[in-house]
């Protein structure tokens, strides 16, 4: 029996205009009241149920790629990078804005023309789509800030992104050397998302699952990218999206819709129903 749902969001969850519809808050609310767990799985920082169209639906989050694990009443567990990372990584690439992801908040290391700069690789139609969220991600980022008051925080993740190809490829052979350090799980090429090497998706879902006190096949995943093979590839019951790259499809080992038609939230209830009709309509316990 499945009792925890976990779910990516962009690509996989959330409808083509990266929201949350009726369609997917009614899924979750079906799913809840039956007594499973859904649990958002993301790159992006959830600190809150009430982050990022969520409005206070009973959720759990593994946020920044599972270096932040929120349950519905508040952080339960974080895995920070080491700081020696950051002494590192900050002055070796002083023209890069890097996004470094706490609780207190994101503290960026450069301005934030620097950082919109970052985005000018994207297709059109990505840009266009993900105005808004950038928009109001940005108004919470504190620019321009010195690496000794990074420093100060407990930074979990860092994200940037880089356009030039051979100031990426500069960064990649880094995070090689370092590997003891650091691992990048980007959802998509042009971007950069670090965390500690133990952290990632599939990671934080196992350990939010113990602390529940299911085991690993009482769990369903869902993503669609290259942050999501850590999670696709550790669990049974994986599903990739139609949309999702080759990689996605080749871990998850199935397949199904794709997100504009709510195929990830129409099979987290399909499945919870077909196990209330074979359990007689019991609650998921």
């Amino acid at each position: 029996m499945i009792k925890l749902f976990a779910t990516d969001l962009d690509g996989t969850l959330l409808n083509a205009f990266h929201n949350v519809d009726r369609t997917i808050a009614d899924a979750i609310r079906t799913v809840t009241d039956a007594g499973a767990h859904v649990v958002i799985a993301t790159g992006r920082t959830m600190l809150s149920n009430r982050d990022h169209g969520f409005d206070g639906l009973p959720v759990e989050m593994c946020g920044a790629n599972g270096s932040i694990v929120v349950g519905r009443e508040g952080v339960l567990k974080t895995f920070p990078v080491n700081p020696e990372l950051l002494e590192l990584l900050i002055p070796a690439f002083p023209d890069i804005c890097f996004d470094c992801i706490s609780l207190d908040g994101t503290f960026a290391t450069a301005s934030a023309e620097v950082r919109d700069a970052g985005f000018a690789a994207d297709p059109w139609w990505r840009r266009i789509a993900m105005r808004g969220m950038r928009q109001a991600m940005q108004r919470s980022i504190h620019f321009m800030t010195p690496l000794s008051e990074i420093l100060k925080h407990e930074i979990c993740k860092v994200n940037c992104r880089v356009g030039d190809p051979a100031r990426s490829d500069e960064l990649k052979a880094f995070i090689a050397e370092h590997s003891d350090l650091v691992v990048n799980a980007p959802f998509s090429p042009v971007m950069f998302e670090l965390t500690d090497p133990a952290v990632n998706k599939g990671a934080a879902v196992a350990w939010l699952a113990n602390h529940f006190g299911y085991t690993e096949d009482e769990v369903a995943v869902y993503g669609d990218g290259g942050n999501d093979i850590a999670m696709l590839s550790r669990f049974e019951h994986a599903y990739a999206t139609a949309n999702g790259s080759d990689a996605a499809k080749r871990a998850a080992g199935n397949v199904i819709g794709r997100c504009a038609f709510h195929a990830v939230p129409r099979h987290m209830v399909d499945t919870v129903r077909a196990q209330q009709l074979r359990d007689g309509y019991t609650r998921i316990e």
